[in-house]
């Protein structure tokens, strides 16, 4: 049996986030969407989806068109689960988003393994994923069906620090800061101090621009400016990148950890 040591995977994924034929010369903003996005599909009443399982590797899941984009983030980790092959799919995805923040200067997240790869049909529903397109209510009815409060849910959206939007995948266009490729507060500083605009793209959809057109918002995000709750917390993030790092990586390290069940595993031993 393999020696499994987690450290030597972790080098190997530090080692392929350079890409400089992709975005903006990393991977790592794409590997922290996969982490969010297999594990965001959790519902707490019905104990499905999650972390546990890495169902996207099948139709149902890997075609949602709010994972478009994502088989290139899998496509990037495949090598180093054939190196790996004692590692799931779960705990490579979730680890490379872990790995990814902190080599872009993001907070250290808690992970540990035990997620266990299952069959096609253990597949969450499409729709489960927050729609970029609504506000406040439906970000609220999503995030609390797996059991965060207002505060993690805010934590949780300073993701959008990180990378951009492509039209041919969830087709809205640009990234969210200047600094696509550092893990800090920029989004919650950019969201309150900048003048936005609506922008209609050719596609139809509607974002938000600040005047020089170099940045945007969706409009979920405006949400977390209107939203009386959510902006009070977002704006103790924009003073405070140290609290908002501390808030993060326990809402983070949470979300990854969602439909994970060890002691059912453990009993099999």
């Amino acid at each position: 049996m393999a020696t499994r040591n987690y450290d030597v995977v972790r080098d190997d994924i530090k080692s392929i986030l350079s890409q400089p034929g992709y975005d903006d010369g990393t991977i790592g903003p794409i590997l922290v969407r996969l982490a969010w996005h297999a594990s965001g599909t959790y519902d707490k009443t019905t104990k499905t989806g999650g972390s546990d399982g890495a169902t996207m590797r099948f139709s149902i899941e890997g075609n949602d068109p709010a994972n478009a984009g994502l088989a290139i983030a899998r496509d990037y980790l495949e090598p180093i689960k054939q190196k790996h092959d004692w590692i799931s799919y779960g705990d490579l995805w979730t680890l490379a988003g872990v790995v990814a923040i902190e080599a872009l200067e993001g907070p250290v997240v808690p992970w540990k393994p035990g997620r266990r790869d299952k069959v096609e049909e253990a597949s969450p529903p499409n729709g489960r994923l927050p729609d970029a397109e609504k506000g406040a209510d439906h970000i609220r009815e999503v995030f609390y069906r797996m059991g965060f409060n207002d505060r993690e849910i805010v934590a949780l959206i300073g993701a959008h620090c990180l990378g951009r939007c492509h039209g041919d995948r969830s087709g809205y266009v640009g990234a969210w800061t200047l600094t696509p490729t550092r893990f800090n507060n920029q989004f919650y500083v950019m969201l309150t101090r900048q003048s936005w605009q609506e922008k209609k793209l050719d596609n139809g959809l509607l974002q938000y621009a600040d005047k020089k057109d170099r940045i945007m918002m969706l409009p979920a995000d405006m949400a977390f400016l209107n939203d009386p709750q959510f902006k009070e917390i977002v704006q103790i993030y924009a003073k405070d990148k140290q609290q908002f790092f501390k808030d993060f990586a326990e809402a983070f390290g949470k979300l990854l950890e969602l439909g994970v069940n060890r002691e059912e595993e453990e009993a099999k031993l």
